[in-house]
């Protein structure tokens, strides 16, 4: 048809479509004043208040209005399928969400899933060693570490982030345990926003975490590292930004060049975790005379004696005992947990070369956060010395396990397990 037969048909059937129309206007109409024109009944007020509040603070920070808007534009409700939120009648604890304090030991320390993340990490080592060459020059920090980062943190960037970041810490700012951390954190993101990262590349964990190495939006502003020269810094997609940006991250915690970040040793018959944490360092020659030996049948060095490191089991009595150094430490600065650290040096060491852990871990089940945090408070009462009450299974935690079963004259495996939790009701409810 040309264009005279298309006006033609306009013209011809013009009152046709007029009434159409008016039809279609009646019907739009009668649908957004019953239904869409209502609000979402599960839509959260106050949390739109809480997010509104927070421009000053933002402007405070350099967000634009413009910014700020985009970023909470949507955000009627906080996500209450995340985890380590404070919800009115349940535990202010609760499950954190991450597999450092839900998973065993064992599980999480996956043997095949090891091999498998050592093996792509030395394939790695070959195609970054540019990058690599450059980390350990002018940052200091070993390329198996930072390697062992990334593979932990998404699978050398396989990992599909589920959350999208801004909702996640304005959920966690609004109603989880750690409301000011959070906090911060939300406004440090609208600050990455303002600078111009895509929306679309702030994918992130349960906690807001962002990248190919993981990072919270506040340290983005303090470590992110354009290695690349592109005059950007680009965590999401540049593997050198990324393994530089994580690189400075431990440099800041304190990372010491040259170092490793423990030994696997062999625990004599009297030691156990009444040994154990940071506040019982001492130096490997001092380990060494109380019967320490490192595992593996190899002695340590002339070069490992002085240096200053506590004892860590993070399976109690289930599973092998680690002297940690200084480097260790600052592993754990990036994540919080023993398990993560222990991950992270061990996957460093089998990119490097290095075989499966001397020992074996045995069967401990899942970590209960609910068992746990109970533990913890009955212990507290008793006048046990437990530092805090987070349902997580950390080296105090092991060792005031480790006391109490001494003094119950229990089985002495330093972990907290229904069997402990049952002696402690027993003995409180015979008081």
């Amino acid at each position: 048809m040309g264009r005279s037969g298309i006006r033609q048909f306009w013209s011809f059937n013009r009152p046709v479509l007029a009434l159409r129309a008016l039809a279609t206007v009646i019907l739009l109409g009668f649908f957004t004043s019953s239904s869409y024109a209502q609000p979402d009944p599960a839509a959260d007020p106050a949390f739109r208040r809480f997010l509104e509040n927070l421009y000053p603070e933002a402007q405070a920070k350099g967000v634009s209005r413009a910014t700020f808007d985009a970023a909470i534009r949507g955000l009627d409700k906080p996500d209450l399928t995340l985890p380590d939120l404070d919800l009115p009648g349940k535990s202010k604890t609760g499950s954190s969400g991450q597999a450092e304090f839900t998973r065993a030991p064992d599980k999480y320390l996956d043997k095949p899933y090891l091999e498998k993340l050592a093996a792509e990490g030395r394939q790695l080592l070959v195609r970054h060693r540019a990058a690599l060459d450059r980390i350990e020059q002018e940052i200091g920090v070993d390329r198996y570490s930072v390697l062992a980062i990334w593979g932990r943190e998404t699978a050398f960037g396989r990992h599909q982030l589920p959350h999208d970041s801004v909702r996640v810490l304005a959920t966690l700012a609004y109603i989880g345990r750690r409301k000011e951390l959070f906090r911060a954190e939300l406004i440090a993101a609208m600050r990455m926003l303002e600078a111009g990262v895509p929306r679309s590349d702030m994918r992130s964990s349960w906690a807001g975490a962002v990248g190919l190495t993981q990072f919270m939006p506040s340290e983005y502003f303090i470590h992110a590292y354009d290695l690349d020269g592109d005059g950007k810094t680009d965590i999401f997609r540049s593997v050198p930004d990324a393994l530089a940006s994580a690189a400075r991250q431990l440099q800041g915690k304190g990372w010491v060049r040259g170092e490793t970040w423990g030994y696997e040793v062999i625990v004599p018959q009297t030691g156990d975790c009444a040994y154990e944490g940071p506040l019982q360092s001492r130096s490997i020659a001092d380990w060494s005379k109380l019967g320490f030996l490192r595992a593996g049948g190899r002695a340590f060095t002339a070069k490992d004696l002085p240096l200053d490191a506590y004892l860590m089991s993070p399976a109690g009595g289930y599973g092998p005992s680690f002297l940690a150094l200084e480097n260790f430490k600052v592993i754990r600065k990036y994540n919080t947990s023993d398990l993560y650290a222990l991950f992270v040096g061990h996957l460093a060491d089998r990119i490097a070369g290095g075989g499966d852990f001397a020992g074996r871990w045995g069967g401990t089940g899942p970590q209960n956060t609910r068992v746990i945090e109970e533990i913890q408070e009955r212990l507290k009462s008793k006048g046990y010395d437990v530092d805090k009450i987070d349902g997580k299974i950390g080296s105090n935690t092991r060792k005031v396990i480790g006391a109490y079963q001494r003094a119950s004259r229990l089985k002495v495996d330093c972990w907290p397990s229904n069997t402990v939790l049952d002696h402690l009701k027993s003995a409180d409810s015979a008081r």
